[in-house]
Order: structure tokens, then sequence, then C-alpha cells
């Protein structure tokens, strides 16, 4: 398992309180590690599968097979761990039941029944592609050349409205990491034994193994993030790891490794994003975000407070994506994982297009 990123000291220490109190009193501290369950909402009669975008994305396809994404679709099965959780949950069958289904594989409708087509792919992360995909490929009924911008542009806007994911929405592309890398079943982790998490931040993960941005060069390169993209994935992962944790922890029903988990996962992203404010005052938003998340306790039977305080900090994250683009954000730079933090190793592009 990769390293977490450090944890700076971010403001004088508010008393620990609820559930996030009671783990650290009691030295309960748990690692995050491999994720399941909770992936983005798809319609599995939507879904076209990897080889319709490896039509025209033969680079980013090939970048996706060296990852732990693709190889979940024959490993995991086989993997000692997966088949005590299953058995431990009732699950007879990995590839076709729904608790596993949902993160670690991309599932197909075909004629009346569902199949799993892959591991985590294309669709995973950029939605289910049926209506969308003839849109954003389309140029407009044009070429690349003939089309023109503001053709374009309304062809990129049609193809969002239709479901698609684009890179630029850094919110949504997080929604959907989150939502597998924090596992939002109780039972499963207090009952199966499955972690809570993965050890997962946005930069170091986006930026090593699953990069693959190659199609602007045409395939000569796999171009990392610029210093401001980065800023922005860092910001804003931090700010949907919160929002996920609160969630979580308003649905927890038992004082049991899950809710303590999820409240020291709240914690930490909210001591971060202390940080982050104190580093990048010119951005009011983060400061909201922390008090809003100091505004909820993390206990039980506090869903409420707890599910308003999650909402709250959506919307603020949704607002930094709108009005800034992290270039004014270079006081938080020293923050940021460094390439020695990436989970895995990019590929380097091949073949033009």
């Amino acid at each position: 398992m990769h390293g977490a990123p450090s944890r700076p000291s971010a403001r004088p220490q508010r008393p620990a309180s609820g559930l996030a109190g009671l783990l650290f009193l009691g030295g309960v501290m748990t690692m995050f590690t491999v994720a399941a369950y909770g992936a983005a909402d798809n319609d599995s009669s939507k879904i076209v599968g990897a080889n319709a975008c490896a039509e025209c994305h033969k680079q980013e396809v090939e970048a996706w097979k060296s990852t732990h994404h693709f190889k979940t679709f024959r490993e995991m099965p086989r993997a000692v761990r997966a088949d005590k959780i299953a058995k431990t949950m009732g699950v007879r069958r990995v590839k076709s039941e729904s608790l596993c289904l949902s993160c670690h594989f991309t599932v197909q409708k075909k004629s009346s029944a569902a199949e799993v087509i892959s591991g985590i792919s294309c669709e995973s992360c950029h939605g289910a592609g049926q209506d969308w995909i003839k849109v954003h490929s389309g140029y407009s009924g044009k070429t690349a050349l003939t089309e023109s911008k503001a053709e374009a542009s309304a062809r990129w806007k049609l193809a969002e409205a239709k479901g698609m994911i684009r890179p630029h929405d850094i919110y949504r592309i997080a929604k959907n990491c989150y939502g597998c890398h924090v596992v939002p079943q109780e039972d499963l982790v207090n009952k199966g034994g499955h972690r809570a998490g993965s050890n997962f931040e946005l930069v170091s993960w986006s930026q090593g193994e699953v990069r693959h941005n190659t199609w602007h060069s045409k395939g000569k390169e796999n171009v990392p993030a610029d210093a401001a993209r980065k800023r922005m994935l860092y910001v804003v992962g931090l700010g949907v790891e919160l929002e996920t944790a609160l969630r979580a922890i308003a649905k927890a029903t038992v004082r049991k490794a899950y809710a303590f988990e999820m409240a020291a996962r709240a914690d930490d992203a909210r001591n971060r994003l202390a940080a982050v404010a104190k580093a990048a005052p010119t951005v009011p938003e983060i400061a909201r975000m922390v008090d809003l998340a100091h505004s909820a306790a993390l206990k039980l039977d506090n869903a409420s407070a707890l599910t308003t305080a999650a909402d709250g900090v959506s919307k603020l994250v949704i607002s930094i994506t709108e009005k800034y683009d992290g270039k004014t954000l270079g006081g938080i730079d020293g923050l940021i994982p460094g390439p020695d933090k990436q989970k895995g190793k990019a590929r380097t592009a091949g073949a033009i297009h």
C-alpha cells in the first residue's frame, strides 16, 4: 500500500467530539486500503463497453489495461480476502451479486440479463455512454477541421447534458472516485470485514497509473496535470472526501468500525482543509467548508445536522470549481503530494492515434 500524504497541522486542535473522540481515545486508527461498493449509479442498459471507446481512444484504453482498475476483472474474484468477505456476506458469486458489482466491475445489460464485461472502466468514471458517445465524437456532423468553435461548444454541452462526465468537471469525477474509495455500506465493513475505504487522495491517484491524458498530444505523450489543475484536484478532492465521510457517518447506525473510521476520515479531511484555508486566504469558501464540518458532531443519531453540513460542503466545492481555476492557489503547493506519492506509474504514450 502506498503511504498516505503527510497530515499538516492546520489550526489549534479542537477537542475531538462524538465518534471522533471515541476513535482517538480508543486508539482504533485504521489504515484505508482497497475499496468496494458504491460507484456512480450507471444504468447497465446504457453501458456500451470499453471497446466502443477504443475505436478512437486507443492510447487511453492501453493505459487502462495496465491499471488495477482493469485487472480487478480477473484478480478480484480469485482473491482469498474477497472470497472470505463474500462468504461472510452471503454472496455466492462475486461477479453476479450487486453487492460487489457496482465498484469492482462494469456491468452491461444484454437482452434481459446483466453481464459483467470488464473491471472498472471508462464508463465507471465518465458515465454510461449510450446517450452521449455519438454526440461527443460526431463533430456536429462535420469533421475536426470544419466544425466551428461554437458548434464544438454546443456539442460538448449536449454530451454533458446526456450524461458524459468530462475531465474539466472535477467535482463529478471526484464524486465517482470517492463513491467507491469510501465504502458507503455499513454492513460490508462491520459484518463482512471489508476495509472502510482506500488511502485515497485525488492528485496522487489521478496522476499515477490511471493517468491517460494523451488525446490532445495525438498520443505522443501522457501529459501530467499542470500546477493549477493539481491545486484544484487537491482542494476539490478534500472537499468531496469530507462530504462523503459526513454522509457516511449520517447513515451509520452502530458504534463499530464503520462509524469510527468514517469519523476519522472526516476529521482528517477537515484538518487538511483547514491547512489549505490558511494557505489560500483568498478563497474563503475553503474556510467555510471547515466551519461547516465542525458544525455537526461526528456521532450517531445526528443525521440531520451531518447531512446539512455535507450538503453545504457540496455547494461550496461546486462554487470553487465555478469561480477558480487554480492559478491563484500557489500558496497550497507545499501541501500537495508530490510524484513520489503517486499511486502506480503512468503509462508512457506510444503510437499516434
